[in-house]
């Protein structure tokens, strides 16, 4: 007992700190502190190192045992092994901390930070008519039951993935996914890449999700689908050989058995129509 009482007295006696001047900046430090650790516990929550994170408690936990408990050669071990714990963690939220980085990058923080009128084209990603190609031509495959695989970019670049098929650079239309994707065809295999109004690549190979909430009745194709949509902003839309339904991947989360009127909903969203100017007033009430 006396030496856990000593333990505290000598470690936990910076508590005891005389009264300060908490001024407006140390309120600002605190509120930005607090949101931060809430959005690494959010983050920590919707990804597999919510079990992980359990570990590392369990771990610390046994590490201040030792130290109370003066377990020498135990906390030497510990001390000589921290570096290579970190880098142990950085290889293993890997994934999880590249995509936090993608979403923080997404935000537009600065855009919204600046009131003042300005003036911005936005360019639509494909036409309607690409739209009505596309739900056109997973209609006719689920029908049929022919397996589909369609990864539609939007900002991030999708040529790591491009590379890794054939190249083909044509218009899309809905006879030519379902040529494609038809049965014993050499492009049927793989996924094709969708830039703007055009399918840049087929046969494309995509990273697998490894998602522990995936259903198991789900196969290498809707895996793939979450997987791509994981480590990039890109729509997914998978068709499935077995039953013919058509799903949708968007930022690592899948929605399934949609119908084509969905399917047509997140495509529109995606598509994001031109418009002539953005504007942007000091104040709301302003009118022209």
């Amino acid at each position: 007992m006396s030496a856990i009482r000593n333990f505290f007295i000598k470690h936990l006696s910076w508590l005891s700190v005389p009264a300060v001047h908490i001024s407006i900046t140390d309120v600002l430090e605190i509120i930005i502190l607090s949101f931060i650790v809430y959005r690494i516990l959010l983050w920590i929550k919707d990804t597999r190192a919510w079990t992980l994170l359990k570990g590392i408690v369990f771990i610390c936990m046994f590490i201040l045992i030792a130290k109370i408990c003066q377990m020498d050669t135990i906390m030497y071990i510990i001390t000589k092994g921290l570096d290579m714990a970190i880098v142990a963690a950085l290889v293993i939220f890997q994934p999880e901390l590249r995509r936090a980085l993608e979403q923080l990058g997404e935000k537009k923080f600065f855009s919204s930070l600046i009131p003042f009128e300005n003036s911005k084209e936005v360019k639509q990603r494909f036409t309607d008519k690409t739209i009505n190609e596309i739900v056109k031509g997973c209609v006719e495959m689920g029908k049929a039951k022919t397996g589909a695989l369609i990864v539609i970019e939007q900002n991030v670049m999708l040529t790591e993935f491009e590379r890794t098929g054939i190249a083909l650079d044509s218009i899309l239309t809905s006879q030519l996914l379902i040529n494609i994707f038809e049965h014993n065809t050499p492009l049927h295999d793989g996924a094709v890449i969708v830039r703007g109004d055009r399918i840049v690549a087929a046969t494309c190979y995509l990273p697998l999700s490894d998602n522990m909430e995936l259903s198991k009745e789900l196969g290498t194709r809707h895996r793939a689908g979450v997987g791509v949509s994981e480590v990039t902003d890109s729509l997914t839309i998978i068709v499935s050989e077995e039953t013919g339904n058509i799903s949708i991947a968007l930022k690592g989360k899948l929605m399934r058995a949609v119908t084509p009127e969905v399917l047509k909903q997140q495509l529109v969203i995606v598509q994001n129509k031109s418009i002539d100017t953005k504007k942007f007033k000091l104040w709301k009430g302003w009118n022209r």
